[in-house]
Parts: C-alpha cells; structure tokens; sequence
C-alpha cells in the first residue's frame, strides 16, 4: 500500500514550470528537452522521439493567436506612434515597414507561444496530461 502513495502524489503535483516554459518556447519536449515539440510549424507531434512522452492530451486551441496578437499589437502600436511623431514618413514607407514588421513578429512568436502553452499544460497537468495510460488496444 505504500508503494502506492507515492505515484497518486506524484500524479497529482505540478512538474517544474519554468524549465517546461523554458523548452516549450524553444519548440522542444517540455519533460526531457531533446525532443522536438512540432511535426511542422504548428503541428504538435503525437509523442516525443526522444523520451515518449505523449502530446495527445494538449488543447492549445486559440490562446497562442490570442497571445500573439495582443503581443504584437502592444509593441508595435507605440512603435507606430512613436516612429510617426520622431521623423514623420509617409504613409506608404509606414505601411510597408510596420506590416513586415508585424508579420514578421507574428511568425517568430505564434510557434514559440503555442510551445510555451503546451508547456504549461504539461506541468499543471492539464487536459489528461497527468494520466497514466497504456496503449490503446
């Protein structure tokens, strides 16, 4: 009975957060860090290659475009003001400049924020990634 508590305990307590934060931004298995998280730019792999932990459970939905946008649209909007008052382009050279720089913005961030979300639910357990499961027969 004893042998017992210890894995109902160990299932039940968060994982290290910030170093699973920490490897899911940097697209990488939040429980080993080896393994890559992605099949692709956003796909999220089924299992680690290196450890086997299973990426099934994750439900990372909208939040990363969520986050993104409100990422991006705080630094980029008082760069806009700030570049419009300081020297006063024209519109054209500010629309060319600030939509690559938001796009581009938006392509580094959104697969480092999906990672970091996978993460978290990885650490807090969330969505079934604290259940011990078998193959499925």
């Amino acid at each position: 009975m004893t042998d017992a508590m210890p894995q109902i305990t160990d299932e039940t307590e968060d994982r290290p957060t910030k170093p699973a934060l920490r490897r899911g931004w940097q697209r990488c298995c939040p429980n080993c860090g080896e393994g890559r998280l992605f099949t692709g730019y956003l796909t999220v792999a089924a299992t680690c290659t290196a450890c086997g932990e299973s990426f099934v459970a994750q439900r990372a939905d909208d939040g990363p475009a969520y986050l993104t946008i409100l990422i991006v649209g705080h630094v980029m909007a008082p760069l806009f003001l700030w570049s419009y008052f300081r020297w006063q382009p024209s519109p054209l050279v500010m629309s060319v400049v600030f939509t690559a720089g938001t796009v581009a913005l938006s392509l580094y961030l959104l697969p480092r924020l999906k990672g970091a979300l996978v993460a978290l639910q990885w650490a807090k357990r969330m969505h079934g990634f604290g259940k011990v499961t078998g193959p499925v027969v």
